[in-house]
């Protein structure tokens, strides 16, 4: 980490300077071939703008970097795994960064589409009649206040020989803009980023393309449901019961608790591909901000403590770190309604995790829940992390693939 912020600080000095060439040099021995991963996604990740809106696209005066290291074949593995991951980040960032009137849950769908023919994996993309037919109620229920209708996208990549393995199946929270629908938004400039809701769902994506780029040797599915979430007049509101997808049902008691009511529905469909391992991505909620400030994921799973170290050692080499909190039977007494199998909020304590214990339900196989919502978007750009979007998430989820296929079968 220390090597990415000093190649950031370099690169971010040689532009202010006007520079046209700069040189990087490890030594006598050269860059380690992790220490070459580092550097060029440093590189890549610092150079990022997103300019597509410009009249003029912003000057960027360097035109060549040269990275001095010895060929070997460790280090050209390294230098193509740095820049795969990179630009599978530069796809989430670019995603998030959408503006929302252009990012519908629909143009979220083509886009994977047209990724997937990209970088190689099959896209799936369920519309409002097929939405429907399957009852996924907690989808619907979120959308029914919108003028776009919903989609739910189904992306598979599988390595040669891998195809009939029980898949990792990654789900991200596809919400393109979230007003909080009937239950408004309080506060002011609350709604500014809400585009950002769908951080989730980028990273998703952006994992899909790295995961596919490095030819991992394994099965992963990803699924995506998206849709906006807004106070129109047939807006679902407080006191609704909602049927959800496997048959639950939910008393709604804020509908600005709408992710895990989206993310209940693609938990539940994921069953049936009878996964190694689930891991949702959610911008879900600001409990989780307050717990553990910008820096940190918070973590909840029933997943076996192999793939919690294999998640938080990936955390650690990637620098998106993960803290465990626990999923107590305690806070499942804090969902429980008067008139439904479970209520959408827990109340004022402990809402990450409530958040999280509401997704548990829907699951019946090792999951591992992630709420990103801290540092998927950033006021300003921090190093290599550039302001707005982040692409959190991206890297941490390649890693902790690449660290899952590695290890032995249990």
């Amino acid at each position: 980490e220390r090597l990415r912020r000093a190649v950031a600080r370099l690169l971010q000095l040689a532009q202010r300077h006007q520079a046209r060439r700069l040189v990087l040099a490890g030594g006598a021995d050269g860059f380690s071939p992790e220490a070459l991963e580092a550097v060029v996604e440093s590189l890549l990740l610092t150079a990022y703008q997103f300019t597509p809106y410009f009249k003029e696209t912003p000057p960027f005066s360097l035109e060549e970097v040269e990275i001095l290291s010895p060929d070997s074949p460790a280090r050209e593995l390294a230098l193509q795994r740095g820049q795969s991951r990179a630009e599978a980040t530069i796809v989430a960032r670019d995603l998030v960064n959408e503006p929302p009137n252009v990012l519908t849950a629909t143009e979220l769908s083509r886009r994977a589409e047209q990724l997937g023919a990209q970088y190689g994996f099959a896209v799936e993309v369920l519309r409002k009649p097929r939405i429907q037919s399957l009852k996924m109620g907690g989808l619907l229920a979120v959308n029914a206040g919108s003028l776009e209708p919903p989609t739910f996208t189904i992306m598979e990549y599988a390595a040669p020989g891998h195809e009939q393995d029980a898949p990792l199946v990654l789900v991200g929270k596809g919400v393109v803009f979230d007003t909080g629908g009937l239950s408004l938004k309080p506060t002011a400039n609350s709604m500014d980023f809400m585009k950002a809701d769908m951080g989730g769902a980028a990273a998703v994506i952006g994992a899909m393309c790295g995961i596919a780029a490095e030819g991992l040797p394994g099965r992963v599915i990803g699924l995506v449901p998206a849709t906006d979430n807004r106070p129109g007049v047939r807006a679902y509101a407080p006191g609704d019961v909602i049927r959800m997808y496997d048959g639950s049902t939910v008393e709604v008691l804020n509908t600005d608790a709408e992710g895990r009511m989206i993310l209940a529905d693609a938990l539940a469909y994921a069953k049936q591909y009878q996964p190694r391992l689930v891991i949702d991505l959610a911008t879900l909620t600001g409990a989780a901000v307050v717990a553990i400030g910008s820096p940190g994921i918070a973590m909840m799973r029933t997943a076996p403590d192999a793939d919690r170290d294999r998640l938080l050692a990936a955390g650690e080499a990637v620098y998106e770190r993960c803290v465990e909190l626990p999923l107590w039977d305690e806070y499942r007494d804090m969902l429980k309604s008067d008139i439904a199998d479970l209520k959408n909020i827990g109340g004022s304590e402990a809402g990450a995790i409530t958040a999280g214990k509401f997704l548990e339900h829907f699951t019946d196989y090792p999951w591992i829940h992630l709420d990103i919502a801290a540092p998927s978007w950033r006021k300003s750009p921090d190093s290599y992390r550039s302001k707005n979007g982040t692409g959190v998430g991206v890297r941490l989820l390649i890693d902790f693939a690449a660290r899952m296929w590695a290890a032995p079968a249990s």
